[in-house]
């Protein structure tokens, strides 16, 4: 049994997807960020960044629990655990890979920057941010859609790692300000990869945890997602 802790982030979602790819026994504890519950003592034990998703496999690897944190790295785990969506012969696999890291450190942190300020960032202040990120955001969509006009998937031919790791970023492209009927083959990729019974089990079970009037959450628990994302009081300006 895997246990997958989480919240209502994409970096989750597209732990669940894999998960249901890869037909793995699974259970989710909930880590409910906005009410501090990455700085206890027990998730911390799990994962010294204090961030989701984490997962621990008690079966693990050599008889051996295994406990993993940083999606990129739990993905390729759970390939290589499974022997599904694994890449036959090198080439194919170094291309997966390279389009798997390109959503970690583009697609992710650019995407969550612009949510930032566009969702706890608002004032008028923020709009150069905001602009900067939403530029950096539609740059990405850009390099998938011609990406996607070559190849049915991001990884190459066949669906995969990369794919599974992106589409919760990309899919809801009404919320990134995009204009998705100048991005025909995003759009295909992305109605593809939904129509996939692995993938709506995990969107059905995913869109419950995200919470449902972020506005409400921050008038009711200010001080929790202050500290979540890391401004007011908990901000190091002196940084």
């Amino acid at each position: 049994m895997i246990t997958l802790y989480g919240f209502g982030s994409p970096n989750v979602l597209k732990i669940v997807i894999a998960l249901e790819e890869m037909a793995l026994p699974w259970r989710f504890e909930m880590v409910d960020m906005f009410r501090g519950e990455q700085f206890t003592d027990d998730f911390g034990a799990l994962t010294p960044n204090r961030k989701v998703p984490v997962i621990v496999d008690e079966q693990g690897v050599g008889g051996r629990a295994v406990t993993l944190w940083e999606s990129g790295a739990i993905l390729i785990y759970l390939m290589e655990k499974t022997g599904r969506f694994l890449p036959a012969g090198v080439h194919a696999r170094l291309a997966m890979l390279q389009w798997l890291m390109w959503q970690m450190g583009g697609v992710g942190p650019m995407f969550g920057q612009l949510a930032h300020f566009r969702l706890y960032a608002t004032d008028p202040d923020h709009a150069y941010a905001r602009a900067r990120y939403a530029t950096e955001v539609k740059r990405l969509y850009d390099v998938a859609e011609r990406r996607l006009g070559e190849t049915p998937f991001l990884g190459g031919e066949d669906y995969g790692l990369a794919d599974m790791a992106a589409w919760p970023w990309f899919h809801r492209w009404e919320s990134r300000g995009v204009d998705i009927t100048a991005l025909p083959a995003v759009r295909r990729w992305i109605e593809a990869i939904a129509a996939r019974p692995a993938v709506q089990r995990a969107k059905a079970f995913f869109d419950p945890l995200a919470p449902a009037d972020i506005d409400r959450e921050m008038r009711d628990n200010g001080e929790g997602v202050d500290r979540y994302v890391q401004r007011g009081r908990w901000s190091r300006p002196e940084l």
